[in-house]
């Protein structure tokens, strides 16, 4: 059986500080000492929190707070709980008098659907579910599932299927379904950023399954964040710099339904097939939300749809490696 757990696709690490782990840090009045940490798992990623605060007590509950709202999200957003609200979505078609966030991330989702020409689509869920299915069977065909079992499940995705207001969310196609694994870690990494924000934190680095960076370090450096090369364990492509901006990377290996990697949790909702056409995509942007769904809308996208795109967007750059193992930077 597929493990849920390993169906994240992000492959960033933080070389910074705290040499390779995710955390927060304080504000403009951090000092050293003992810091507030946060250890756990939410929306399919491992994720933590860390606080350095000269009010201890305050640093306490401010982990609290952020991690009651990642619960809250989760309860929206999970594909991995039952009772979840995508999960009753999916199950029933509708959702009636649907949660803000849900709502407000909906609405993101089709936005960037239609800005990148549907490379960007929430309801290409029944491709993974019939590609998990296939290889859990007894013995699978390593061309994949059937033609007509691919047709079949594409015609049930589609993003103008999906309907959003503040009053309902439907699924017009029977059997439609929606997953939010290329977009929710961004948005609660941005929710995040939000509360900490009104708490007066402005030298802080959130990593709630994507990256964003509040201000710079303690003395103004930028923050330093290391992006791992999927097909090296241990290994970064490359190391960048965040101030006041997140990042997202993208790639096929991060999950793979087959050994040789023909079959990956990157859906094209064209074809119902894996890309193949980049080793990794990285998004840095102004938010993690922005990042989350371009760097998985630019993973099947051509070159020249990624610069079009970039060239719109104020804040965007596209760090793409080729199959070559070549970078292309795209943006300033």
């Amino acid at each position: 059986m597929l493990n849920p757990n390993l169906t994240r696709r992000r492959i960033i690490v933080i070389a910074a500080a705290a040499a390779g782990s995710a955390f927060l840090t304080g504000g403009r009045t951090a000092q050293a000492g003992d810091a507030v940490r946060w250890h756990g798992s939410a929306l399919g990623a491992q994720v933590s929190i860390e606080i350095y605060h000269p009010d201890r007590a305050e640093a306490e509950r401010l982990v609290d707070r952020c991690v009651l709202d990642v619960r809250r999200l989760e309860q929206q957003f999970s594909l991995y709980r039952a009772d979840s609200a995508i999960s009753t979505l999916n199950r029933t078609g509708i959702l009636v008098s649907p949660d803000a966030d849900m709502v407000v991330l909906l609405k993101a989702s089709l936005r960037f659907a239609g800005m990148t020409g549907g490379a960007f689509d929430p309801t290409v869920q029944p491709l993974w579910q019939l590609h998990a299915d296939h290889f859990a069977s007894d013995s699978p065909d390593i061309e994949g599932p059937s033609p007509q079992k691919l047709a079949e499940a594409l015609a049930k995705v589609g993003h103008r299927g999906l309907l959003v207001n503040e009053d309902r969310v439907a699924l017009v196609k029977h059997g439609a379904a929606i997953t939010l694994n290329g977009i929710a870690q961004g948005y609660a990494t941005d929710r995040v950023v939000e509360r900490l924000r009104k708490a007066g934190l402005s030298t802080t680095l959130v990593n709630m399954g994507e990256i964003r960076a509040i201000g710079t370090r303690p003395g103004g450096a930028p923050w330093r964040v290391g992006l791992a090369d999927p097909d090296r364990p241990g290994a970064l492509n490359e190391t960048i710099d965040l101030v006041d901006r997140a990042v997202s990377t993208s790639a096929g290996a991060g999950f793979r339904f087959d050994a040789e990697g023909r079959f990956t949790h990157l859906f094209d909702p064209a074809t119902g097939r894996s890309p193949s056409r980049y080793r990794t995509v990285s998004v840095i942007a102004p938010t993690a939300t922005e990042a989350d769904a371009l760097s998985t809308a630019f993973s099947l996208l051509p070159s020249s749809g990624i610069a079009d795109i970039v060239a719109t967007r104020p804040g965007v750059q596209a760090r793409v490696t080729d199959a070559a193992g070549s970078l292309i930077v795209y943006g300033a």
